[in-house]
């Protein structure tokens, strides 16, 4: 069993700064380019678009809040981090519940789970004189 590697493609500057001229005038996205010349690595040509001042053709997502915007975030960061707290104390909460249930039913002996729903008997309601 033998193992082919693909040599690298090396192109020259010339070929690197023609590319990014044609992206620029011609408003091409990267993908595009890189079907029309065979390109095959991931960053090249976003390497090529660094090292020729060409920042403006990478893909980039530039956020702009407002005040308001930035405030909301914050408010429901700090609502998420309460909502957590809640969760993790009602968590703990009924855990420690079933603990209780094992508990009392090792002592007593029966299935509190089972028998919580089980109709009251007819003298529960009747007072004793």
């Amino acid at each position: 069993m033998t193992t082919q590697y693909k040599s690298p493609v090396r192109y020259s500057i010339s070929f690197q700064q023609k590319v990014v001229r044609e992206m620029e005038e011609e408003g091409l996205p990267i993908e595009q380019v890189k079907r029309r010349y065979a390109i095959r690595g991931g960053e090249t040509i976003q390497r090529w678009v660094r090292k020729f001042g060409k920042n403006h053709l990478l893909q980039r997502v530039v956020r702009i809040e407002t005040m308001d915007e930035k405030d909301r975030i914050k408010q429901l960061e700090q609502e998420i981090k309460k909502l957590k707290l809640a969760l993790a104390d009602s968590v703990l909460a009924q855990k420690c519940l079933e603990v209780v249930i094992d508990e009392a039913n090792k002592e007593y002996k029966t299935d509190l789970k089972k028998n919580f729903g089980d109709a009251p008997s007819a003298d529960s309601g009747k007072k004793h004189r």
